[in-house]
């Protein structure tokens, strides 16, 4: 399961620049949605990497206190003016602060589920709302199959696999398992699982610089990446439009 790969969950900060360069701010209608549900204006970022979702919320009125186990990602995140605590959300020492909600922008799936959200309920007010929300691409089926392929060949023993299945339908599962932690915590209402779905373009050179930031290529030798790269690049044209859903979590601290 994700929360026992530490060292993959902290390989994104191998290159902290490409990560925030490359990949997608969160729909206004995602940061509207938690902004609406949250009593105050005090949110904790979990996994807040270099800050892109937290520098929404700064955007939106919000503060936001950034927890990021890796210190490369929250070196760069306070360098964008991000306030940020190192730990990870499960060992990280609140200090008797509260917040209106606890959010997590594609992250939440590195956190125990049950610890997680156990953690939320405490340090959320009452009325406050746990959030943790996550966007996923998915790339035309001959540019999926090239990296698949590719990513076998140089890593045959790697846990991470690129297969054929609707990524997008598949990270539902991510939620389903994070309101199953919430009810098991207890603490709060009954967790609701949602969905928003939405595309963005990309330029060749933009999609080959995000891919690297996915999790199992961001551990690969510089060969090993730039014989995926090389597979994948054989597939895309100019341009390619790919379509995303942004699956979330809003639970309500009783």
């Amino acid at each position: 399961m994700p929360t026992s790969r530490r060292d993959l969950a902290e390989s994104f900060g191998v290159d902290p620049a490409r990560y925030d360069r490359t990949r997608a701010a969160y729909p206004r209608e995602v940061i509207a949605r938690v902004v609406s549900a949250a009593p105050g204006p005090a949110l904790v970022d979990v996994g807040c990497g270099t800050g892109i979702a937290a520098r929404q919320f700064l955007a939106a009125g919000r503060t936001v206190l950034g927890v990021e186990p890796d210190t490369r990602m929250a070196d760069f995140a306070r360098r964008t003016g991000v306030d940020v605590e190192v730990a990870t959300f499960e060992a990280w020492e609140p200090a008797g602060r509260l917040f209106d909600a606890v959010v997590s922008g594609t992250a939440w799936h590195w956190v125990d589920p049950v610890a997680g959200a156990a953690k939320a309920a405490r340090v959320l007010r009452p009325g406050g709302v746990l959030a943790p929300f996550g966007h996923v691409y998915e790339l035309p089926a001959p540019t999926a199959h090239a990296l698949a392929d590719a990513y076998r060949r140089v890593a045959p023993d790697s846990p991470i696999g690129f297969g054929d299945r609707s990524i997008l339908d598949a990270y539902q599962g991510l939620y389903t398992r994070a309101a199953d932690g919430v009810r098991a915590a207890g603490g709060f209402d009954e967790p609701v699982v949602w969905r928003h779905d939405w595309e963005r373009t990309y330029s060749r050179a933009e999609l080959l610089d995000l891919i690297p930031t996915s999790g199992g290529l961001t551990g690969l030798p510089p060969g090993h990446l730039a014989e995926v790269l090389d597979a994948v690049a054989a597939t895309v044209g100019e341009s390619v439009t790919l379509p995303y859903a942004t699956w979330g979590l809003t639970a309500i601290r009783a």
